[in-house]
């Protein structure tokens, strides 16, 4: 039974990291109000106490809720009757690991921001914790999130697109393509190994690429052969990489990632091509799926149309025409946290048909990012996974 079983109403949430000058924080701070199934009670917002304390006034948070550090608050907070329930972790990728383990082994349940740690070690040692917990650990891979790839992954697992034969993913951007300025706070540790782990855009936004093909085809990795550029001089992680993929069954597939593509912003992309059809996802026209059967015509299928499925319209808050987007998105991980939260007071399963990144996706991430690098290292050779 969990020691949350005597609460009820909204989820109390606390908060590592995400304080003044965070830009993921934020997100997550509003995808947890989005739907009302959290409140935000406490908070250690910042890795310097005058800026955590600071970044807690700012939102309204009370001044004993404040904390210097994680340890303190996951001790302080599991004591008290009023206590958090669950905690987001929105530090850079090398806390990962300290700061979730801290509530973890309290019962706290743990949704952590990607990727799962910096280093595949540290994965693992994270999955022993969470194995360990009675809590729940949810990863914010948020663009499983999106309606449209629910729809995408409901296709697939239909055989309608027959048997897979490929998969392209991308995710391509242009923010770093030149040396960043130093007071960038966030170009700052995600090029910085000791910060971000040995993956640069690998790791960043190569995990994203690698989790929505896996998340849509369910198609299980067997090898990869990577190509790791890092075009800025002076830069010590990836800015480029471009991936081979064999999966189980004599799949194939490609994942390039950027993040010196010119021109590129958020450019997520998937296709997925089987021997009865093939579909197209892009996150940056995420209402819309493009799905083409062998041999007929292309048919654009719309957010809640009448021809997509309970598993996308559930995903789904508003009518068709009104857009959706990566809130709404990053909001629908959250909704499905909430749903797992509150079955666990009673220690009921997770309810039938919620869906959310856990801590086995989280350790495939690092297992893809720690392949890419060693396969790079010797001339682009084939790795198994």
């Amino acid at each position: 039974m969990s020691k949350f079983r005597d609460r009820s109403g909204p989820i109390r949430l606390g908060m590592v990291g995400g304080g003044q000058g965070a830009l993921i924080g934020a997100v997550h701070r509003l995808a947890a109000r989005m739907d009302g199934h959290y409140r935000l009670v406490a908070g250690a917002l910042s890795s310097t106490p005058e800026k955590a304390r600071a970044s807690a006034a700012e939102l309204g948070l009370p001044e004993d809720r404040s904390y210097d550090d994680f340890t303190q608050m996951a001790r302080r907070e599991a004591r008290l009757k009023d206590g958090i329930e669950a905690v987001a972790i929105v530090t850079p990728n090398h806390m990962h690991l300290p700061a979730a383990r801290e509530f973890l082994r309290r019962g706290i349940h743990v949704i952590c921001d990607k990727p799962l740690t910096g280093t595949l070690s540290d994965a693992k040692r994270l999955k022993r914790a969470a194995d360990a917990s009675q809590a729940h650990f949810i990863l914010t891979h948020n663009y499983t999130g999106y309606p449209m790839v629910r729809e995408a992954r409901a296709r697939v697992a239909s055989g309608a697109l027959g048997e897979i034969r490929l998969v392209q993913v991308e995710y391509a951007q242009d923010w770093l393509a030149e040396a960043p300025a130093p007071d960038n706070k966030q170009a700052d540790w995600r090029t910085d190994p000791a910060r971000s782990g040995a993956g640069g855009s690998t790791g960043d936004i190569g995990t994203h690429a690698w989790n929505l093909a896996r998340f849509v085809t369910a198609l299980v990795p067997e090898a990869l052969a990577a190509d790791l550029q890092s075009f800025v001089p002076g830069r010590r992680v990836d800015d480029n990489a471009q991936v081979l993929l064999r999966f189980a069954g004599g799949a194939r597939g490609s994942l390039w990632c950027s993040q010196v593509a010119a021109g590129q912003e958020n450019n997520l992309r998937l296709r997925v091509f089987g021997t009865k059809g093939g579909l197209e996802w892009r996150q940056e026209q995420p209402n819309a799926l493009h799905v083409t059967p062998l041999g007929g015509t292309t048919q654009v299928v719309t957010r809640a149309s009448a021809a997509t499925c309970e598993a996308s319209r559930r995903m789904t808050r508003i009518p068709p025409g009104h857009p959706e987007g990566f809130h709404e998105a990053f909001a629908n991980i959250y909704a499905e946290a909430a749903a797992a939260i509150r079955a666990a007071r009673t220690g009921d399963p997770v309810p039938e048909g919620v869906l959310f990144p856990t801590i086995d996706d989280g350790v495939e991430g690092l297992r893809f990012v720690d392949a890419c690098v060693r396969s790079s290292k010797r001339d682009a050779a084939r790795v198994k996974l």
